[in-house]
């Protein structure tokens, strides 16, 4: 299993490169995918996932099926993009796999949409309210080479208790 990458890392920092929709077929995305899922099923709290948390500057992020009990699968998001934002904002609090064990409040709308294409290459938008929403906004902002801890307030280190 691929270590999930910390800050510093630059790759952390890159605007990730767009998929060739003939390329969602390939071992190597196909590989990388199925990676994300291990990841995320294997760290307890982990929501969600983006491709630049395992080293690759690829546009992908892949939601956990523990955020709803309807989602008989993890969600994968390749080359998504937030094309609505609700009005409405609030002050959530955030942590990251890729910034471990710190957590901080950050400003997110309350509601998002993204448009994305799913693991066959088909386009499709899915609406999120409340942590879907926030998920949308965080996973895009890794895509885009920024990281909650550079919006968040009153961040603190929490580490697990044992």
């Amino acid at each position: 299993m691929k270590t999930i990458v910390q800050v510093p890392d630059q790759v952390l920092r890159r605007n990730a490169a767009l998929v060739n929709v003939s390329d969602i077929s390939k071992k190597s995305i196909r590989s990388l995918i199925e990676e994300m899922k291990t990841a995320i099923a294997h760290e307890e709290d982990a929501v969600a996932i983006a491709a630049p948390q395992l080293g690759e500057s690829l546009r992908i992020f892949v939601v956990s099926k523990k955020v709803n009990k309807k989602y008989e699968a993890d969600l994968v998001f390749i080359n998504p993009e937030i094309i609505r934002i609700g009005k409405q904002k609030k002050v959530m609090q955030e942590g990251c796999l890729s910034v471990r064990w710190k957590y901080g409040d950050v400003k997110r709308a309350t509601t998002a949409s993204v448009r994305a294409l799913n693991e066959q290459g088909n386009e499709f938008v899915m609406n999120g309210r409340g942590l879907l929403a926030q998920i949308f906004q965080h996973e895009t902002d890794h895509l885009n080479g920024v990281l909650f801890i550079d919006t968040a307030k009153n961040i603190e280190d929490i580490p697990p208790v044992k």
